[in-house]
C-alpha cells in the first residue's frame, strides 16, 4: 500500500514540486440533505439515547475457589421503559444470568436486577437505579393497524457495536416464530431491517419514532442473515410489561384442562387438541368436559378432542394456546368438541393458568 512505501530522498539542491492539488471546481457543494435523510436522523437522534446494552454476567470462581469473576457471557439490547429505571429486553438475552448489567447511552453502566419474565413470548424487564434525569423512556406504538411496506427502523447493539441504526420496511405481518422454550408466538412482525446479533432485544420502531416491535430473531439458514427478521408486536408487550412489573410474571387464560402432545395426537391419526385431564373446579369440569381415561378393562378411552374455539379452527395444543390470548380471564368461550362419533359446542369460562 502507498502509505507503507519510504519516500525518496531529494537530490542535493534539488527543489521538491509540490503536491497537487484539485481545482476547486471538482469539490462540488453538497447541499442540504434530503428530507427523508432529515427525518431518519432526526428519529435517530431523538430515539437513541432510549437504547441501552445489555451484558448477562455469570459469577466463576477461579481453580482454588478463592476468587469470584463476572464473566460476561452474552450480550444484547434493550429500552427504557419508564423513569422508575424499568428496562425491556428479550428473555434469552438474560436466560441464565446470575447478574446482569446495563449500559445507557451515556456509557453509564448500572447493574440491573431482574423484575419478572415472560418465557412464553421471549420477554424480560429488568431495573437498574439510575437517576431519572438519566432516563429517557421510548414512546409506544400499537401493531395491529401495522401495514406491510411500512418504513421500519431498529435500533441495538449488532455485535456489541452500540447505537447502531438499521433502516427497512415491514415486510409481512402475523407471523408465527417460536420462542427458545418452544411455544409459539404469534401475531410477529416480519422486518428486512437488518436484525443482527445483539440486537435482540431492541427497540423495533416505526416513522414516528413509536416502539412496534422488540427484535427477537432472524431467519438465519446455515448461520447466515437473509434479510428476515422478526420482532415480537409491541400490543403483546403493552398487555404482557405492566404484569411484569407489578407480579413478576404473566397471567394466562386457560380452560383447566392439560392436553396431549401433538406428537401424541398425529399418533393416534386425531386432527385436534386431545383433553388429557381436567383440573376439578375448573372451566372445563364444571362444563362436563371429559379427559382421557382408562375402563375398568385397561382400555384406553379416548377424551373430548378440541377442534375449534369460538368457530376458529385448532389443530394442536398449540392452537389452543392462541386462540385463548385474544379473551380474558372471566370470558365464557364456546370450545366445539369431538365426542365419539358426535360433534358437539360446550360453554367453558375462562380461568387464569397457575
Amino acid at each position: 500500500m502507498p502509505a507503507c512505501v519510504a519516500p525518496m530522498p531529494e537530490a542535493p539542491g534539488e527543489e521538491r514540486a509540490p503536491a497537487p492539488t484539485l481545482p476547486a471546481a471538482l469539490v462540488a457543494p453538497r447541499g442540504d440533505l434530503a428530507a427523508g435523510e432529515h427525518s431518519t436522523i432526526a428519529l435517530f437522534e431523538a430515539a437513541s439515547p432510549s437504547v441501552v446494552y445489555i451484558t448477562n454476567l455469570a459469577v466463576r470462581r477461579d481453580l482454588f475457589g478463592f476468587n469470584a469473576m463476572e464473566i460476561p457471557q452474552g450480550t444484547g439490547s434493550g429500552f427504557v421503559w419508564d423513569q422508575e429505571g424499568h428496562v425491556v429486553t428479550n428473555y434469552h438475552v438474560i436466560q441464565g444470568a446470575q447478574k446482569a448489567e446495563v449500559r445507557l447511552a451515556d456509557h453509564s453502566e448500572w447493574p440491573a436486577k431482574l423484575v419478572g419474565a415472560d418465557p412464553d413470548r421471549d420477554l424480560a424487564v429488568l431495573r437498574i437505579e439510575a437517576p431519572a434525569d438519566r432516563l429517557r423512556p421510548l414512546p409506544r406504538g400499537t401493531s395491529r393497524d401495522l401495514r406491510v411496506g411500512q418504513h421500519a427502523m431498529a435500533i441495538g447493539n449488532p455485535f456489541g457495536l452500540d447505537q447502531t441504526l438499521t433502516t427497512g420496511v415491514i415486510s409481512a405481518l402475523n407471523r408465527r416464530i417460536r420462542a427458545a422454550n418452544g411455544r409459539p408466538i404469534q401475531g410477529v412482525i416480519q422486518t428486512d431491517a437488518a436484525i443482527n446479533p445483539g440486537n435482540s432485544g431492541g427497540p423495533l420502531l416505526d416513522s414516528a419514532g413509536r416502539v412496534i416491535g422488540i427484535n427477537t430473531a432472524i431467519l438465519a439458514p446455515e448461520g447466515s442473515y437473509v434479510g428476515i427478521g422478526f420482532a415480537v408486536p409491541v400490543d403483546t408487550v403493552n398487555s404482557a410489561v405492566p404484569q411484569l412489573i407489578s407480579s413478576g410474571r404473566v397471567t394466562r387464560p386457560g380452560l383447566g384442562v392439560e392436553l396431549a402432545q401433538e406428537r401424541i395426537s398425529r399418533q393416534l391419526g386425531l386432527q385436534g387438541a386431545l383433553i388429557v385431564t381436567v383440573a376439578p373446579g375448573s372451566g372445563a369440569a364444571r362444563a362436563g368436559l371429559r379427559p382421557t381415561r382408562q375402563d375398568a378393562s385397561g382400555r384406553l378411552v379416548l377424551g373430548d378432542l378440541i377442534v375449534a374455539i369460538d368457530g376458529e379452527p385448532v389443530a394442536n395444543a398449540d392452537d389452543v394456546g392462541l386462540r385463548l390470548e385474544q379473551r380474558q380471564v372471566g370470558e365464557t368461550v364456546r370450545v366445539t368438541v369431538v365426542r365419539g362419533d358426535e360433534r358437539q359446542d360446550v360453554d367453558v369460562r375462562v380461568q387464569a393458568l397457575n
